[in-house]
């Protein structure tokens, strides 16, 4: 299935996708794209409902994140060997961990805002993993039984903010804007390996991310067992599991985001997003 979340912002409607691209309300069976809907019971309810028994929904109407509420959103650095190799770090001996806040949720094709007095503002492909079933020390075996589904994720960072105002990451990856997800959760039954999945993004036109996540350091039933050691991964909880080679920061010059710019990323079978990058209200006023 695709599960989705579409209309206003704050005001998203559960809705699937059906095998001819139609989008589907799913408003009458379920409440949201939510904890209740992505465990495995719930899921198979969902997959026994036939798509063509839901109102089509006309137009195109804004897509959200497709899951929510998020309660966490865990990241992974350093991921993939060449994009260790293009910032200068080690290929990392365990997953490297940090936190990005659920408020730079947004839908995937929103805008993207650069933060103000930002001058460093990167872009970042990801696969994400939404869990489904409550995650405890699992181990690798056990780690794909409580995977809901995947996602692409644009992992948006602020090198300044990130490597250069001290402290942890959390500041440079925590902007409002900074965590477009989807555009739809496929669920895991439609994915028959997440370690062969081809990610890429463009901006302006020009592809500078293009891989496979058969390069990853650490796989997806690695991370689910390593983070779950550490913490309760809860239903609705995202993995965002590293990018590849490709960004901003690792081209000679470094090239980051500007107002007017054009992004768009993929995941073959999961979709893709487009955002268009506009300035901070205040930069954009002094401008003037």
């Amino acid at each position: 299935m695709k599960l989705v979340r579409y209309g206003a912002h704050g005001n998203e409607k559960p809705g699937l996708i059906d095998k001819d691209g139609a989008l589907r309300d799913l408003s009458e069976h379920v409440a949201d794209i939510d904890p209740y809907v992505l465990g495995r019971e719930g899921r198979a309810r969902l997959a026994a409902i036939d798509p063509a028994s839901l109102p089509e929904v006309e137009g195109t109407p804004r897509f959200g994140a497709p899951v929510a509420p998020v309660s966490k959103i865990i990241c992974v650095g350093m991921n993939y060997a060449r994009h260790a190799a293009e910032t200068g770090q080690p290929v990392p001996a365990q997953p490297v961990l940090f936190m990005k806040a659920t408020t730079a949720i947004m839908g995937p094709n929103d805008d993207v805002v650069i933060p103000r007095g930002s001058t460093c503002t990167d872009w970042e492909v990801e696969l994400g993993v939404v869990i489904g079933e409550t995650a405890r020390d699992v181990s690798v075996d056990e780690a794909l039984a409580h995977v809901a589904g995947f996602i692409v994720i644009n992992d948006l960072s602020e090198r300044e903010f990130q490597l250069e105002h001290g402290g942890q990451w959390v500041k440079g990856k925590s902007c409002d804007s900074f965590g477009p997800l989807g555009p739809w959760l496929v669920t895991i039954d439609e994915v028959p390996d997440p370690q062969n999945l081809h990610l890429w993004l463009e901006v302006n036109g020009h592809r500078y991310q293009d891989s496979n996540t058969s390069d990853m350091v650490f796989g997806v039933a690695k991370l689910v067992s390593y983070i779950s050691r550490y913490m309760t991964l809860l239903p609705g909880d995202v993995i965002s599991t590293g990018t590849p080679a490709g960004v901003g920061l690792g081209l000679k010059p470094p090239t980051y985001l500007r107002p007017g710019d054009v992004i768009e990323l993929g995941i073959d079978g999961l979709g893709r997003q487009r955002q268009q990058v506009r300035a901070h209200p205040a930069d954009a006023s002094a401008a003037r």
